[in-house]
């Protein structure tokens, strides 16, 4: 059933704002002077406090990026057969509920991928015939090498580029300019977050501490609380695929997406609301599930993180605390212009990208439970996509199932180790439909899935996704 429903910092403190405000905003040379003024003192001390804090707090976190690095090490030396308790966890209707068409490998290309070619009969639920330490020793050693130089140099260019737009914007201050200033800066911003979300897995470099500094600076300046974000991901990491324990675009259970009304169900599964849902899963993550990613004592987290995701949510304060102030000295227009837009574009390249890495409904793609989980069905869960020209500007966050497997991988390696892992993946990596600059072709995929993946049934340890068509309906008729 298918639903219809390169302009470095100094030029830019040099250049001075020329001009006679930002759009209807009168604020003249007083708005850059402001801004100046602001640079001088606030930034610094923001800045100064954002880094202390940081450097007071690394010293523990080290040892929960060891873990995490221990999930997947302990797991490598499994090996997952029971086809046979498989095929009797998976009702027919559910197996049904997989194929939009009717029948098993219908269409070319479907949700962005290349179709398996004679590869009809294979089945993605099915445990592996291969080891997550087959997959690793695949990969070239130099890939696991993080260098802390060459990370750094990508924040750099990032940061140059982000002022850059900025003094670009502003030194022509056309309504013709800012358009494109909004949807490039959005781009950047997401850019940075994948830096720091590299810093969470401490794949960014081997110190801790270098590691918690730049991650916080780089998340608190896009209002992401570092360290609540990171533990919340690394949840996800260490239970991708598992329908009650996985922390990121997780199924909702039939039981509780029936309790949803029909205004919460349209918001959540119809385009575009849920490309803003992010802010509100930082404050109170998705339905069925409890807790804050700002509150030390959230269910989130363990007695021994509090103290650093107390630390994020007072580095997250201190921006918020930035953001009035600029409101109040050039005006909240200037502010929602340089700021405001650009946040949103982020946050809808986050939600964008995660749901479609985590989203494949033609594919059959397989959540689990129970026993049929282990880290590496899980994990295998995962696509890769192809997002054009800007596969290089946010960091080849597309590689997706590589990193689930072992975030550990530098970003830089990330494409080397999965060409390298692929002849172990075989039939369980799906090639990525190739993309032209822009990839547009996503948007459909990502506007069928979100119209059709729904729910997912109470019970079964292998479970897929599964399309309410009184939702379609509804959907339809407020169309109408």
């Amino acid at each position: 059933m298918e639903c219809d429903a390169g302009i470095n910092l100094h030029s830019f403190l040099e250049m001075g704002y020329k001009g006679g405000g930002c759009g209807g905003c009168h604020c003249g040379g007083g708005w850059w002077w402001a801004c100046r003024r602001f640079d001088c003192g606030g930034v610094l001390v923001v800045g100064f406090l954002v880094v202390t804090l940081s450097v007071v707090d690394h010293a523990a976190v080290a040892v929960e990026v060891e873990a995490e690095a221990v999930v997947a090490v302990a797991a490598r030396g499994r090996r997952y057969w029971n086809k046979d308790g498989l095929i009797k966890t998976v009702t027919a209707s559910l197996k049904v509920a997989t194929y939009l068409n009717g029948k098993e490998g219908e269409g070319k290309d479907i949700n962005g991928f290349d179709k398996f070619g004679d590869e009809d009969d294979f089945d993605p639920s099915a445990p592996p015939p291969f080891r997550i330490a087959e997959i690793r020793a695949a990969i070239p050693k130099h890939c696991w090498v993080k260098d802390p130089l060459w990370s750094l140099s990508y924040v750099v260019r990032d940061l140059l580029v982000v002022f850059g737009l900025v003094a670009v914007t502003l030194h022509f201050n056309s309504w013709i300019i800012w358009p494109f200033y909004w949807a490039a800066q959005g781009t950047m911003f997401w850019a940075l977050f994948v830096l720091g979300h590299d810093c969470g897995h401490g794949s960014f470099s081997d110190s801790p501490l270098l590691n918690s500094v730049v991650g916080h600076v780089l998340h608190s300046s896009i209002l992401v609380p570092y360290h609540g974000w990171r533990i919340s991901h690394r949840t996800h990491h260490q239970n991708h695929g598992h329908v009650e324990n996985d922390e990121s675009w997780v199924p909702l259970p039939e039981r509780i997406y029936k309790t949803l009304g029909n205004s919460t169900k349209l918001l959540l599964f119809k385009v575009p609301f849920p490309l803003f849902a992010y802010p509100f899963y930082l404050w109170s993550r998705s339905p069925g599930k409890k807790g804050s990613h700002f509150n030390p004592y959230s269910e989130l987290f363990l007695p021994s993180d509090r103290r650093h995701v107390l630390t994020s949510t007072i580095c997250w304060t201190l921006m918020v605390a930035v953001l009035v102030y600029l409101a109040v000295v050039i005006g909240l227009v200037p502010v929602l212009k340089l700021y405001g837009v650009p946040y949103l574009v982020f946050v809808m390249w986050l939600d964008f990208v995660t749901y479609l890495h985590h989203h494949g409904h033609e594919q059959k793609l397989p959540w689990y439970r129970g026993e049929e989980w282990s880290y590496l069905r899980g994990g295998l869960t995962t696509i890769d996509r192809d997002y054009g020209m800007f596969n290089n500007i946010h960091h080849d966050i597309g590689t997706h199932v590589i990193h689930h497997l072992f975030p550990q991988i530098p970003h830089y390696h990330l494409v080397e180790a999965t060409e390298s892992a692929k002849h172990v993946l075989g039939k369980y990596y799906r090639e990525p439909k190739k993309s032209g600059p822009i990839p547009i072709h996503l948007l459909n995929y990502l506007v069928r899935s979100i119209n059709q993946d729904h729910y997912v049934s109470d019970t079964g340890d292998v479970v897929f996704y599964q399309t309410d068509a009184e939702l379609c309906g509804l959907s339809r008729s407020k169309k109408e």
